[in-house]
């Protein structure tokens, strides 16, 4: 029956297939723009901080690999939770170094501690074979041993302030990548 038809209507047929085709891609354009506007709109959330404050600690870490993608880094990788050996996230910084990163999401009030610092500096480079050791968070780092513990092992440290401004500007704090230096 359809090929009597396009054999007997040969131009109504081809006037069919143009405007099957037509509307085959307008559906396409339109879905792909809808997508575009989802991707824009997740990246504009992305840019504020205080999205942080009602996450989960996945929902961080999926946070902020999509910061760390947005800056240029590669093979980035979501490996948190249970098991996970102290790396919640693995990339591949812009310069070819291994990036292992513990994410800590917290309250604002409530501070990483000294601990915390300790347990990841123990794993991200003897077990995760990381050259840029970069310990997260939405909130801040304590006053003290942490802080130098950090300093003295390498360990880039980014706290609210810092992270806020990388999810703005989608770029990292000076030093802090590039120098392997800490906050």
């Amino acid at each position: 029956m359809v090929i009597d038809f396009v054999q007997r209507h040969p131009y109504w047929s081809a006037l069919l297939v143009s405007l099957v085709v037509m509307a085959a891609a307008t559906v396409g354009l339109v879905v792909s723009k809808q997508r575009a506007r989802e991707r824009a709109d997740q990246a504009q959330r992305d840019r504020l901080i205080a999205v942080t404050d009602t996450m989960s600690g996945p929902d961080f870490e999926q946070w902020f690999a999509r910061i760390l993608m947005a800056s240029g880094f590669r093979n980035v990788t979501v490996c948190g939770g249970s098991g996970d050996r102290g790396a919640d996230v693995l990339a591949v910084a812009p310069d070819g170094r291994r990036v292992v990163v513990q994410c800590k999401r917290q309250s604002p009030s409530n501070r990483v501690g000294s601990a915390a610092i300790q347990r990841f500096a123990g794993t991200c480079r003897v077990i995760h074979g990381g050259e840029i050791c970069m310990l997260v968070t939405n909130s801040f780092f304590t006053e003290g041993d942490g802080i130098q513990i950090a300093r003295q092992l390498n360990i880039t440290l980014v706290d609210r302030t810092a992270l806020e401004m990388w999810a703005w500007t989608g770029r990292p704090a000076p030093g802090s990548i590039a120098g392997g230096g800490s906050h």
